[in-house]
């Protein structure tokens, strides 16, 4: 199955079917919140249809006293920009139709970036949505720390990856924090 947007099609159907027969698997995995790597200013995300919710992490992220952003689309082929934000805060949709701050939330820079998937290998390979969002910001902040937020059941064997495709480096699951050695 070379074809992307097949494989695409395939780990959706194998994700919504994860997030049906696991609910508790995001609170699971936020138990292992204190195994990720140090970071003052944490990127989440607001999930949207059957992504693992970050919500139980931003809890308990929030307990071990990081900062939280969320990313947010201001043009389509741009970068995201990332601003402040704490559990609990008003939303709105941007660009892109995700739930993001207000603009009169800060402008913040990431140390850590937590991007949802449709699937990851163990050499850091990630499959997204094919908007190419989380990948141009990747490139546009190479000092950012990239992790994995998924069920453990949407690991594959191994992701063919494109020159544009940018790696993580590590996944965090219900069954724990794995990091994959790759340097920034």
């Amino acid at each position: 199955m070379t074809d992307k947007r097949e494989r695409r099609a395939a780990a959706r159907a194998l994700r919504k079917r994860l997030a049906e027969v696991d609910p508790s698997a995001a609170g699971r995995a936020a138990e292992h919140a204190d195994a990720l790597p140090e970071g003052e200013v944490v990127a989440l995300y607001r999930a949207m249809g059957s992504e693992l919710d970050a919500d139980p992490l931003a809890l308990a992220l929030e307990r071990a006293g990081r900062r939280l952003c969320l990313p947010v689309v201001v043009q389509r082929d741009a970068p995201m920009i990332f601003r402040a934000w704490s559990p609990g805060e008003p939303l709105e949709l941007d660009v892109a139709g995700c739930p993001a701050p207000l603009p009169l939330a800060e402008v913040v820079d990431p140390d850590l970036i937590v991007t949802p998937l449709l699937a990851f290998d163990a050499h850091g390979g990630r499959l997204g949505q094919g908007g190419g969002y989380y990948d141009r910001t990747f490139a546009a902040r190479p000092n950012a720390l990239r992790i994995g937020f998924a069920y453990a059941g949407q690991r594959v064997e191994r992701l063919t990856l494109e020159p544009h495709d940018v790696r993580l480096h590590g996944v965090l699951t219900e069954a724990g924090y794995a990091d994959f050695g790759i340097s920034h």
